[in-house]
């Protein structure tokens, strides 16, 4: 096998906000990629940074009295530590807020305004009079010129999910300074996409087989038919005021939009990782790595959500620039929790630090992205009962257990010295090359879950590991130790169990290596093996006489109790927990029965939309309502109008529900909240809907 030489990068996490579980799904799933490629002896560079640019940037360390470099620092940190504590080994982590990311910047900006590929044209877009600056989509706000929500934002309305332009907002107001902004004109830098040597190149580079399937069919949706033209230019200028590098010649009044240089920082943090490799005395060319004309590659994993920029903006943007273009690019979905987007109410937008800080092994969670990521752009669901049930089962029952079970014995009765067994033997051979599908000897089950690796098949892998996991436990259960150490003349025999038993483990351990490299490295010195394990090390056995470490428990159970204190961590409660006021002008003189004025504003009354109504087995009264919040997103409610409603005509209707009442655990499942219905002495019962005009999401008060 030829030696690979790789470039890798994952997308770089904004500097403006904490590193939550949703980001770990990307880093863990290249840290996996990066050390199985590590353990099978290719040459392997995981580049990555903050992306640190920007008007969100500028304006965030304006509010905190501080200056954009000072906040960008402070946030690096954050993010290292956060990183770190969930083993995402990075070769080298920096900042797009460099000298060599401006120079790679200003170079690739020459190159394609050479090749006649920039275009400067007048745009006429939102200024702040406040301020004195043009505004971003997202810091303008106005009332949706499609259903008339107010407060949404210059790029899309979050009511009623139409799309649009700032220009179109009814009322708009300055998110910055609240003034009402004006129209004015000013000239962008423009990325001539449209060029047909740019939609020529992507044509047949889309194609390639640099993307996933279904990432190259969507961009032939956004290319359009052969002949035809859909990509747009792109504007990647912005005015000044603006945190970022200054483009060439503007004269300090355009700078360089943070989409353009931020991808570019792959490129800048390999730079000076090379440099310091060259000071260390292990000297790279990394010429050999960002230009073309070389054996080497460029992986980049991402999101689907930045797709488009990767997978356009970014390849045409090289190979015009006389850069190399990734090998492949890789994107993968979003996380759900518990099957729903992550939700800082339910305590389920959980931060990596708070994961953390709560005492939860961060391996247990890359064991269970593993498990359940593929090659695909699916999103995957973290279901916080199914993870503690699943890394208890596989990691500690199954896992962790064979080596509880026969170290023991080992150390106590044989001088914690192996005895002699060879990869031919029965239960060995069995593990390490037999189909437990098909009982035949398939050559050896490290190349198949080396394959899936590859392929980022984590969790085809899982399931090939957890098959030989099986295995393991069938031996042990079968040749039981416990009674063979009951029975003097059963002394070579015991011997011989627990010494498979332990090398069955050391070979889970070292497939585990890429998803548990902790544990895996604590099984090695557990083993009382020198040297980080290899990928080939798994086709070999521990010769007898070997003598292994005393041994200490390699992981704990997860406690239930520890996810609920996550959860709680993680969850900004909606109600007022201050303690009750004491009586003023608006409280004085209420009596009893009555409440204030006060009490009434801590119940949270909202429009919500019945996006779908169904039956409850085994419930005589209740429906099932899948409320629509708008902004707020769906809940979930439990409602005692069975007998009054066909559910197939609640659906689409609007009605009235507390949205702030704390869940509660039914026999059916968690209700969310509470729809508000009438009732009285005629039978009858009638749910509240608002006046036409309503959207889902509004506050009643």
């Amino acid at each position: 096998m030829s030696r690979r030489r790789i470039l890798v990068t994952s997308a770089l996490p904004y500097a403006n906000g904490e590193i939550h579980l949703g980001h770990l799904v990307e880093y863990i799933q290249t840290d996996i990629w990066v050390r199985f490629q590590r353990m099978q002896g290719h040459d392997v560079h995981y580049a990555g940074a903050d992306d640190t640019h920007g008007t969100p940037i500028m304006l965030r360390a304006e509010k905190e009295g501080i200056t954009p470099e000072q906040l960008i620092a402070r946030v690096w940190h954050e993010h290292k530590r956060d990183f770190d504590a969930f083993l995402v080994s990075f070769d080298h982590y920096y900042t797009t807020n460099s000298g060599e990311n401006r120079a790679f910047c200003e170079d690739i900006y020459a190159q394609l305004k050479a090749r006649n590929l920039i275009d400067v044209r007048a745009v006429e877009q939102y200024y702040d009079p406040v301020k004195e600056m043009f505004l971003p989509d997202r810091f303008i706000k106005g009332e949706c010129p499609k259903c008339g929500a107010k407060d949404q934002y210059g790029d899309s309305c979050e009511v009623c999910g139409a799309a649009y332009t700032p220009t179109d907002l009814v009322n708009p107001y300055s998110v910055v300074s609240g003034a009402k902004p004006v129209r004015k004109s000013s000239d962008h830098y423009f990325f001539k996409l449209s060029d047909a040597r740019c939609q020529k190149f992507l044509r047949e580079w889309t194609r390639s087989g640099t993307l996933q399937n279904e990432a190259a069919n969507k961009m032939q949706e956004w290319l359009g038919a052969e002949g035809e033209n859909k990509l747009s230019d792109w504007d990647i200028s912005r005015d000044a005021p603006y945190f970022g590098f200054e483009i060439p010649g503007t004269e300090g009044k355009k700078f360089f939009y943070v989409w353009l240089d931020a991808p570019v920082g792959y490129f800048a943090s390999f730079a000076n990782h090379s440099a310091k490799l060259k000071t260390e005395g292990n000297p790279i060319d990394q010429d050999e790595f960002l230009r073309p004309g070389h054996d080497t590659e460029m992986v980049h994993f991402i999101g689907k959500d930045i797709l488009y920029f990767h997978a356009l903006f970014w390849p045409a943007m090289l190979e015009h620039a006389g850069y190399r273009t990734p090998t492949k690019v890789f994107a993968h979905g979003f996380l759900t929790v518990n099957g729903e987007k992550m939700s800082k109410s339910r305590g389920t937008f959980i931060t990596a630090k708070s994961y953390i800080d709560q005492g939860l092994n961060p391996e247990w969670l890359r064991y269970y992205y593993a498990a359940k990521l593929n090659a695909s752009m699916e999103d995957i669901d973290l279901n916080l009962d199914d993870f503690a049930a699943r890394v208890n089962s596989d990691l500690i029952g199954k896992f962790i257990n064979i080596a509880a079970r026969c170290a023991g014995f080992i150390e106590k009765r044989f001088d914690s010295k192996l005895a002699s067994v060879s990869n031919d033997d029965e239960w060995i051979k069995k593990a390490f090359r037999y189909s437990w599908e098909h009982g035949q000897d398939q050559g050896p089950n490290s190349k198949w879950i080396g394959e899936e690796y590859n392929s980022r098949e984590y969790g085809k892998a899982v399931r090939w590991i957890m098959a030989v996991a099986n295995i393991a436990n069938q031996y042990v259960d079968q040749e039981k130790p416990w009674e063979l150490a009951k029975d003097s003349s059963q002394t070579k025999r015991l011997h011989h169990v627990c010494s498979v038993g332990i090398n069955l483990f050391r070979y889970l351990a070292i497939v585990l290596a890429p998803i548990l490299p902790e544990t895996a490295d604590r099984a090695r010195r557990f083993l009382n093996e020198p040297k980080p394990y290899s990928w080939k090390d798994a086709e070999t056995v521990l010769p007898g006489g070997h003598t292994i470490n005393s041994y200490t428990h390699l992981m704990t159970r997860i406690d239930p109790k520890q996810i609920a204190a996550l959860v709680a961590a993680n969850k900004e409660n909606l109600m007022t927990t201050a303690p009750s006021p004491q009586p003023t002008p608006a409280t004085a003189g209420v009596g009893a029965g009555q409440i204030s004025i006060d009490d009434f504003a801590k119940v949270d009354l909202r429009i919500a939309k019945i996006a779908k109504a169904e039956h409850v087995e085994g419930a005589e009264k209740l429906l099932k309502l899948s409320l629509d919040l708008g902004a707020l997103g769906t809940r979930t409610v439990f409602a005692g109008i069975k007998s009054a409603y066909d559910p197939a005509k609640l659906e689409g209707r609007l009605t009235v529900m507390v949205a702030n009442l704390a869940p509660r655990k039914m026999k059916f499942g968690l209700s969310e909240g509470m729809v508000l219905a009438a009732s009285g002495d005629p039978p009858g019962l009638y749910l509240l809907s608002p006046d036409s005009g309503a959207q889902p999401g509004m506050k009643v008060k």
